[in-house]
């Protein structure tokens, strides 16, 4: 049977929301605006709630599970098989419905537009808690789990070709990659379709990683990153940062790593007041901290552009 069968079959086990009734229009590359998605001090709020402010798309579209790999010990990703009519801007994030359960869960796409185009699938990377939803991703879906979707945020990076080119610095936390990665992606994309900048498409800058966690192992896509930075040694680039590990570090990974957290020196060199435009994603505190240091380098407010999920 053919995946867009499959899907229509699974539409009909959900009753599909209602729509949010926020008017789509469309971010230009320097987003006037810093997202915030942060948990109460005093409850951890519902993502519903913490997205309530958000732009999302109307449509609610069925999906199934495809595909199920342990990306680390403690998270995994799904590949999941979507609706024809689905689409995303890389950094966005999904309502993840799932049949059954009341909470709904909120996830950062990490693949690529240019996946969904080719493959008609997108990936999600999901950190194990016992949040409802998370649960479920990690202790009862299954491959040809039926789910549903909806797209949301207003954290992308979707250039138009006449937009000014930027270069790109992303900063990432632990999970907060995962917007991070499918932003990272999309700029190979670009730079692909146009690879000598030479009149048509948009002329893609630098692209620079900085990412932490606290071990190598939670290092998500390492692999994939420093791929893409071989591919493209002149355009893309990456700094790895562990703050909690001992053990020795494999060869491969030793020249992009190192050890401790993000310094103002780590960004200095990767910050250009006039041409950056910084995407943060991570725990509040550092990208708190990330954010007035960027500030005290010079780099201007318009040209932060942060996500808080926890």
């Amino acid at each position: 049977m053919s995946v867009p069968c499959l899907l229509s079959r699974a539409a009909r086990s959900f009753t599909l929301l209602g729509a949010s009734g926020v008017l789509l229009h469309r971010f230009r590359v320097l987003c006037p605006c810093s997202i915030t998605r942060k948990m109460s001090s005093r409850r951890q709020m519902d993502h519903l709630e913490r997205t309530a402010s958000n732009y999302r798309q109307d449509g609610v579209y069925p999906a199934q599970v495809c595909g199920i790999m342990d990306e680390s010990e403690t998270v995994k990703r799904l590949r999941l098989a979507v609706h024809p009519d689905f689409t995303f801007r890389a950094g966005q994030w999904v309502d993840f419905f799932i049949p059954g359960m009341e909470k709904v869960g909120g996830f950062s796409v990490c693949s690529s537009p240019g996946l969904l185009q080719k493959e008609g699938v997108i990936e999600l990377a999901v950190k194990y808690t016992q949040h409802p939803p998370a649960h479920w991703i990690h202790t009862k879906c299954t491959m040809d789990s039926h789910v549903a979707m909806r797209v949301g945020g207003n954290f992308f990076f979707d250039p138009l070709p006449s937009d000014p080119s930027v270069d790109l610095l992303l900063v990432a936390g632990g999970v907060g990659i995962n917007p991070l990665y499918s932003i990272l992606l999309h700029a190979a994309d670009l730079l692909r379709q146009n690879p000598t900048n030479a009149g048509r498409g948009y002329h893609i800058g630098s692209t620079h990683l900085c990412y932490s966690a606290k071990n190598t192992q939670e290092l998500l896509f390492k692999k994939s990153i420093i791929n893409v930075c071989k591919e493209f040694p002149e355009k893309f680039s990456c700094d790895f940062h562990i703050t909690a590990q001992t053990a020795d570090i494999d060869q491969e990974l030793q020249p992009y790593m190192n050890r401790g957290r993000l310094s103002e020196g780590g960004l200095r060199c990767h910050v250009d007041p006039n041409t950056t435009l910084c995407y943060l994603c991570g725990p509040p505190p550092m990208i708190e901290s990330v954010v007035q240091t960027l500030l005290g380098l010079g780099l201007p407010q318009e040209r932060i552009l942060f996500e808080k999920w926890w």
